[in-house]
């Protein structure tokens, strides 16, 4: 059996956190580095599915921020006047003691799990990231972008869809691909209305309302944005009305309160998928830096989460360091793959509003195989 006493978790995203939490878990040592020196966190809010709620409870987290965020049961599909399509029932996969699903702002549980890995004991330092490594059959001597050097059984890179990690492992090879979409997210005070995940779609528009607490919620829609153009912040309010003017109902009673510039969240989707084994030796990728895909399915943190969990749950098993993560793989593979093609085919249909897509059947698919243990 190949002991792992050290790992190193590059990026303090969600993933990066989840992986620290795990890893600690497991009594296994972890430093983490942060390329921001202001550790803060982009968005507005993350919806949790099924699946996600099941993970976070294994990981010992979903009870500290329950209170913080808004459980909810059902996802709701709609027209884009409001007319109810279909209603899809959530699974309680955690126990019933827990929601089916959760939406939470990413300010709250960024909070909660960088609370959780310091508390833990993994060494977190800021404003730092890989410059190189060398590998060996025994571990991986890396040095950081400030000098200094340490030696690690592992290193794991969780550091998104620009990963310097993966630049590293596979040079060129795998570069992030605009899509021809972009979503715009903006927060509101909760309608009574909106106790669920409600999706509204057409041919003219889609738009979604997720409450992230009792008091707030908040609205995505995604857009077709040729040539992937760059905005400036004066712009954002009115461009997502506008974005949004063909769609009724509350989204249209909503859209005039988008006002404040300032609070648009506006992100080009850019999607890589690494098309092997994502590690090479004794390093690895997970969450974005693996599979980055779009948000059309609502699984894109809840892939790196599945991964981080895997990841501790392998690295504790019997054998080389070569057979852990080769059963990692083996878990996480095809199932990322699915989510990683299914959304950006999600976004390819919209963009060509193709009114034979079956959006409904397809969320329904996806919700089927994540109910799946990993």
């Amino acid at each position: 059996m190949s002991e792992v006493n050290k790992i190193l978790v590059v990026g303090g995203g969600i993933g990066g956190l989840c992986a620290a939490i795990a890893l600690r878990r497991q009594g296994i040592a972890v430093d983490l580095v942060e390329i921001k020196s202001d550790w803060t966190v982009y968005g507005v809010g993350i919806i949790q599915q099924s699946n996600v709620v099941r993970e976070m409870a294994r990981l010992g987290v979903l009870d500290r921020y329950l209170d913080a965020a808004y459980s909810f049961e059902d996802v709701g599909i709609y027209d884009l006047q409001g007319t109810p399509l279909a209603r899809i029932p959530g699974q309680r996969l955690a126990g019933e003691q827990y929601p089916a699903n959760v939406g939470i702002s990413r300010l709250a549980l960024h909070k909660v799990l960088s609370e959780a890995a310091l508390e833990l004991g993994a060494t977190v330092r800021l404003g730092l990231s890989v410059d190189a490594f060398e590998q060996d059959a025994e571990g991986v001597q890396v040095s950081f972008t400030d000098g200094t050097q340490g030696r690690y059984e592992l290193v794991v890179g969780a550091d998104g869809v620009y990963s310097k990690v993966r630049g590293l492992l596979f040079g060129e090879q795998y570069t992030p691909r605009f899509t021809g979409q972009a979503v715009w997210r903006y927060n509101f005070k909760r309608d009574p209305s909106i106790d669920h995940l409600a999706s509204f779609m057409g041919a003219d528009g889609n738009a979604g309302l997720v409450p992230l607490s009792n008091e707030l919620m908040y609205m995505f829609s995604t857009s077709h944005e040729p040539h992937n153009p760059w905005y400036q912040t004066e712009q954002l309010a009115g461009l997502m009305r506008e974005r949004i003017g063909r769609i009724g109902g509350l989204i249209g009673e909503l859209r005039e309160q988008i006002t404040d510039n300032a609070q648009v969240v506006y992100k080009p989707m850019e999607v890589v998928f690494v098309d092997e084994p994502w590690f090479k030796g004794r390093v690895l990728l997970i969450g974005d830096a693996a599979h980055a895909t779009t948000p059309h399915l609502g699984q894109g943190a809840g892939m790196a989460i599945e991964d981080a969990l895997v990841l501790s749950l392998e690295l504790v098993g019997q054998g080389s360091m070569e057979e852990k993560l080769q059963r990692f793989m083996a878990r996480r593979f095809e199932r990322c793959k699915f989510i990683s093609e299914k959304s950006i085919l999600a976004g390819e249909r919209e963009m060509a509003q193709d009114p034979t897509f079956d959006r409904i059947g397809l969320t329904k698919q996806m919700l089927k195989l994540t109910a799946e243990p990993i």
